[in-house]
Formats: structure tokens, C-alpha cells, sequence
């Protein structure tokens, strides 16, 4: 079993950054593949980046790519989500997923545990 807690979403202006952290629990983590979805209100849940289990390969949707980056300390059993040059429909609940696996999935149906998530507001 492996419990997810999310941290670091709140209001920040255009342009701007944040760093969203999602610490885990459970002897896995460092075996599991990592990622990090979005949910705007009224819309589906989207994947946002991924990590695998060793760090070796990240993946980004193009909506985000070359503004987001997600790494993981597997010592301190955490993931990360440095967000730049935010924008405001970057709006929406950030949620952290881990997966059995270790080798990154794109879908949420491929994702078996996840956070509570955690409000990320952009004002424009």
C-alpha cells in the first residue's frame, strides 16, 4: 500500500512559478513509476509528466513541456513538480499517482494509488 500527500499548490500570478511535492509512504516508492495529473473544473483528469522509477525517463504533455519538470528523491521518498512560467489555464487540482510498475504510464487508468490533491490557482 502506498499513501500519497501532496503540497504546494496556492494562488500565484501569471508568469510565475511553483513547486509542487508529493511525499509517499511505503517501502515501494522507490520501485514505482510516478505521475503527476491535473483536473480543471468540469473537465477530465489529464496527465500532466511522469517519472520512472530510477529517474532514467520523464515524459511531459505538450502543454506543459518546456515549462514543467518533474524529478523524485527516492531517499526522501518524494516526487516533485517545478512549475515556471505559469499560465492561467495551468488552473486546476494537481494530483500526485504512483504505479506498481516501474516504468511510466500516460492515463489515469494506469496509475493505482493517488493524493487528495492539491489547488493550483494562476490569476492572469
Amino acid at each position: 500500500q502506498v499513501q500519497l500527500v501532496e503540497s504546494g499548490g496556492r494562488l500565484v500570478q501569471a508568469g510565475g512559478s511553483l513547486r509542487l511535492a508529493c511525499a509517499a509512504s511505503g517501502r515501494t516508492f522507490s520501485r514505482n513509476a510516478m505521475g503527476w495529473f491535473r483536473q480543471a473544473p468540469g473537465k477530465e483528469r489529464e496527465f500532466v509528466a511522469a517519472i520512472s522509477w530510477n529517474g532514467d525517463a520523464t515524459y511531459y504533455s505538450d502543454s506543459v513541456k518546456g515549462r514543467f519538470t518533474i524529478s523524485r528523491d527516492n531517499a526522501k521518498n518524494t516526487v516533485y513538480l517545478q512549475m515556471n512560467s505559469l499560465k492561467p489555464e495551468d488552473t486546476a487540482v494537481y494530483y500526485c499517482a504512483a504505479r506498481r510498475l516501474g516504468w511510466v504510464g500516460r492515463t489515469p487508468g494506469e496509475y493505482d494509488y493517488w493524493g487528495q490533491g492539491t489547488q493550483v490557482t494562476v490569476s492572469s
